[in-house]
């Protein structure tokens, strides 16, 4: 087969479906990640454009341009949006379109899950736009705090939008960590071991961990707060033994591991760019990779940080603000690892170059102020000032916005498959560097002559009139640049002429395709013997055409691409990917439904919306698999591969572990709650501590051994050949046991009277989802047995509800051993 007949192939395979179906359809990695960043793109100008509402109102003392009632609208949602729709989004972007192209690989490890994530995040991020133009928009800040935002401070529909729409939007975030993982850990290139991985694909997997382990907890507070204002579950009325600064711990758990997600995937841009710009390679690959670790586990350990001026006690207040001075050696090792590289090459001052320069300036101060209010004493005095404003934009305009700009430029000749002809770009770039180092050092010095921030005016006076108006003519400065930015990208996608295949002469693997990239992206998979396979191999390109590499003939009609083993990228298994479908629409649409419900106040939907989701979910996965065992598959260069359905580790067990890593830290932030409202809320201990009889744990001992035994006498009999029935049965039993357990908790509690009892609700509903979850699962683990989709060699799916029931019964020893403990020691 010639290179025409394969890519034409290839195409017809691998191709979105024609027209505007094709929108709703796809589960193509490249599609959904344009969609991803344009969208993104979308809610920055939107973004922005309230910001200069803000530099609008601004810029003159008692300003009449708006309303306190409006503008707590406007800058809450301006920081919503840059924060939640715009900076993680544009990650899980770039991400998605670029991960399978840098690995080798055809597409991401979960397509349909990439497509459910992108319409999560539209409908999500859409809820918040409609509460923007209806007038009801978010109004208590983009942190929440209680008591500002309960039923009692806030008795409109604005704080719901906010707790429901951003829970959705998570459900996205969650679904590209999990995504991106299992994608840089298995889905490689062969031969591409973890130390030749490019760098970006290190600092990807480290920050999709981090969003795997820092989202849940935001995720626990807006559920916990939505909770309290739906239903009067006291979590944070001191009152009625609750405490709103819980809020702020869960809201900083996520808080300050943001900073660091929205930063890393900056540095990977950075330490990707910075090497092809300076004709070099990276100094200190392995130092890098490190720094990158390390900020991705003291990020975690900082969050009390922001918490300096609630009567912290001292001793917690020196480690944390050690903690926070720590922070800054993996950021030094990273930013003198790229003066190194610019040291030891020959830098050329193209315009992405000139975006990394102008971050290397900007995040330094931003870093420096950073290490300012680190330090206790200055913080009490610039605490909830513009000095903390400013530090903030220095952190993530300077760190991310930048380098993503860097980004932009460096991409999009492989995005377009032109050359950049027309030059507005350096003007762009010098108005928003400008422009925003004009404004954010006025704000600076605005927080030190004591500005507060949040408020919508000031009277004169005081020594801010001249500031705030530097400080609004430098952001509308900085806008028209962004205005710019984007009619230069628009112009030269459109009308520049067709560029080079590799116009930077980079050695990574995205540069190895046509461009733009066919859906397909590599005609054949390659061999990898180095972290820069076109340097080593010039020819790379064409022989891949030729089908010189592997999974080069398209003969099997099918979406193949292969897996490789962790450590050492050698080819392991075939995964067979499913073709476009209009289910993670739909989908996502009902899951919608859950939060319209609670929002709308109709709980008779989220029952309904619920089972929909459930409907689809076993829609979904009794799509996937064959009842057919095919054995080992030729995949070229004399090798044979067994199909990922037929191991023991197929991607899905892989993408449930880490699935259940966010859920373990969820669940972990709700012990961290129940135990923190302990300690310090007033009222705890209650009057009297739920009596838990004999029942409900009789029921948990007996439930949990059945449980846990009963799937693994499943698994057994599969593997021998037997009839795997007993096991099931027993696994539903345990199941059903354990379910009842929890059920006797949440009958013998009062939802509303105390926040423990409120507390003890949410554990024992937490336990019995779970048990509900594993029971079903088993269910349809037993119909797909009959239906011969799971035999001995095809396990993957046992093994995966295998891992639900032993979550489930360690979260049931944990939670309901939680709730009863207090009764029994009585």
């Amino acid at each position: 087969m010639n290179a025409l007949r394969r890519h034409r192939a290839l195409t017809r395979i691998w191709a979105s479906e024609p027209g505007w179906r094709g929108w709703f359809t796809t589960v193509n990695h490249t599609d959904l990640g344009r969609m991803f960043m344009l969208a993104a793109v979308v809610f920055f100008l939107i973004g922005g454009i309230l910001a200069m509402l803000i530099r609008a109102q601004l810029a003159t003392p008692r300003s009449a341009f708006m309303g306190p009632d409006v503008y707590n609208q406007v800058f809450t949602m301006h920081g919503t949006i840059m924060m939640f729709l715009f900076a993680i989004p544009l990650f899980e972007g770039i991400a998605v379109y670029l991960l399978p192209k840098l690995l080798g690989a055809r597409d991401l490890a979960f397509p349909r899950l990439t497509a459910y994530g992108f319409w999560c995040y539209a409908f999500g991020g859409s809820l918040l736009l409609v509460s923007l133009f209806l007038g009801v928009a978010p109004d208590g800040g983009w942190f929440m705090y209680p008591p500002l935002t309960s039923r009692a401070s806030s008795p409109g529909i604005n704080t719901d939008f906010w707790l429901l729409g951003i829970t959705f939007v998570e459900i996205s975030a969650i679904c590209a960590a999990v995504e991106i993982t299992v994608t840089v850990l298995r889905y490689r290139a062969p031969g591409m071991s973890l130390s030749r991985m490019p760098i970006f694909a290190w600092y990807a997997l480290v920050t999709a961990v981090m969003i795997l382990t820092g989202f849940p907890p935001l995720i626990l507070g807006s559920i916990l707060l939505e909770l309290e204002r739906a239903f009067d579950m006291p979590f944070f009325v001191t009152a009625r033994g609750g405490d709103s600064l819980l809020w702020q711990h869960l809201f900083w758990l996520f808080g300050h591991p943001e900073v660091y997600i929205i930063f890393l995937p900056a540095a990977g841009v950075i330490s990707t760019i910075l090497p092809v710009m300076a004709r070099t390679t990276l100094l200190g690959y392995g130092w890098v990779v490190a720094a990158a670790v390390a900020l991705g586990v003291l990020g975690f350990g900082l969050w009390v940080h922001h918490m300096f001026a609630t009567g912290i006690p001292h001793m917690a207040l020196a480690f944390f603000s050690a903690a926070s001075t720590l922070v800054a050696v993996p950021t030094a090792v990273q930013v003198f690892a790229w003066i190194g590289t610019l040291w030891k090459g020959s830098p050329t001052l193209t315009l992405p170059m000139l975006w990394i320069l102008a971050f290397f300036a900007t995040f330094v101060i931003g870093g420096l102020t950073g290490v300012m209010v680190a330090v206790v004493p200055f913080d009490w005095q610039v605490h909830d000032t513009h000095f903390v404003v400013a530090h903030l934009h220095y952190v993530l305009v300077g760190g991310f916005v930048f380098p993503m700009l860097a980004a932009l430029y460096y991409w999009m000749p492989h995005v377009t498959g032109r050359k950049r002809f027309f030059r507005l770009g350096e003007t762009a770039f010098w108005l928003i560097a400008g422009g925003f180092h004009v404004t954010f050092l006025a704000v600076h010095w605005a927080g030190l002559l004591g500005q507060r921030r949040r408020i919508h005016t000031y009277d004169e006076g005081q020594g801010w009139e001249v500031i705030n108006l530097i400080a609004s003519i430098g952001g509308f400065a900085t806008a028209i640049g962004f205005a710019l930015v984007i009619v230069d990208v628009v112009a030269n996608a459109a009308m520049a002429v067709r560029g080079s295949r590799d116009p930077w002469r980079a050695g990574t693997l995205e540069w190895a395709m046509p461009t733009p990239p066919p859906a397909y992206n590599f005609a054949s998979l390659p061999q990898v013997a180095s972290r820069d396979p076109l340097h080593d191999e010039p020819e790379l390109p064409a022989r891949l055409a030729r089908g010189e590499g592997y999974l080069g003939d398209p003969s099997r009609n099918r979406r193949e691409t292969l897996v490789v083993e962790v450590a050492s990228g050698e080819p392991a298994q075939i995964v067979v990917f499913p073709a476009n479908t209009a289910l993670p629409i739909l989908m996502a649409f009902v899951t919608g439904g859950i939060f319209l419900g609670m929002l709308l106040k109709l709980y008779w939907l989220v029952p309904v919306a619920v089972l929909g989701v459930a409907a689809l979910v076993a829609r979904w996965a009794w799509s996937l698999g064959s009842t057919r065992e095919e054995g080992p598959q030729d995949v070229g260069r004399g090798l044979a591969l067994p199909l990922a359905a037929e191991a023991a580790d197929p991607p899905g067990w892989w993408g449930t572990r880490f699935l259940l890593l966010a859920n373990v830290t969820l669940f972990g932030s709700l012990l961290f709650g129940y135990a923190f409202l302990w300690t310090v809320a007033p009222g705890w201990p209650p009057a009297a501590y739920l009596q838990p009889g004999l029942a409900g744990p009789a029921l948990l001992l007996a439930g949990i051994p059945l449980s846990v035994g009963g799937i693994r006498m499943t698994d057994r009999a599969l593997r021998r050949g037997r009839g795997p029935w007993i096991g099931l049965v027993l696994g539903v039993a345990g199941a059903g046991a354990t379910g009842l357990a929890a059920t006797t908790l949440l009958l013998g509690t009062a939802h509303d009277a105390h926040a423990y009892d409120a507390t003890v609700w949410v554990l024992g509903g937490y336990v019995l989802f779970h048990a509900t979850l594993a029971g079903a699962m088993t269910l349809f683990l037993g119909a797909r047995i009959a239906a011969g989709y799971v035999t001995g060699r095809r396990i993957g799916e046992a093994r995966i509800v295998r891992l639900w029931h032993d979550y489930m019964a360690a979260v049931a020893l944990l939670g309901l051993g939680a709730a009863w403990l207090p009764g029994l020691a009585m």
